[in-house]
Parts: C-alpha cells; structure tokens; sequence
C-alpha cells in the first residue's frame, strides 16, 4: 500500500493524465512512494470509494464541483491552481497535495 494516494479529477480524466506522471516524478525524486491518479468526474465517487485517497484535487475546468465534494467527503479538496495545471507542474502540485494532507 502507497504511503499516500492522491487523487486529481477533471472533466475527462484526459488532461490530469499528463499531470499525474509530473506529480509521480516529483514523488520518486523526494522518496516518497504515493498512488497518485486521475479520473473523470463522472467517475469520482466509484474511485473514492475504491481507493479512498487522502486528499482529492479538482482540475479547473470542474471548479464548479469543489463545494459538492467539500459537503460530502471528510478529506481535503482543493482546485488545482490554475498556473500550476497550464504549466503541467507537477513537482508544485505535488507539495501542495501534502501540504493540504498534513
């Protein structure tokens, strides 16, 4: 089992894919072993459910989702910061989803 496990969700599951393998990276480089993945938001409830994450962080484009999932879960949610998502920083995307665990 992954020391932490950290879950992105956007419109498709698509666009985080590219970021997941950045915050990976970024995992590997700071020896920390974590289950990070993406999924669609059509999708959240099943992988929350399946994999409970720790911290669960919304692409831009489903914003508009942070306070329905903020009213149901008992973990951290958070929108991505925008700049950070463009840019496919994953190493900054990574921290922050620490930061926001704890």
């Amino acid at each position: 089992m992954a020391e932490r496990t950290i879950m992105l969700c956007c419109a498709a599951g698509m666009s985080t894919s590219l970021l997941v393998s950045k915050m990976q990276k970024a995992a590997t480089a700071d020896g920390i072993d974590a289950e990070i993945f993406a999924t669609a938001a059509a999708d959240a409830d099943s992988k929350i459910e399946e994999k409970h994450p720790e911290v669960l962080m919304l692409g831009p484009q489903v914003r508009y989702l942070e306070g329905q999932f903020k009213d149901k879960l008992s973990i951290p949610v958070e929108v991505i910061n925008m700049q950070d998502y463009g840019m496919m920083n994953g190493e900054k995307v990574f921290k922050r989803a620490l930061e926001l665990i704890g």
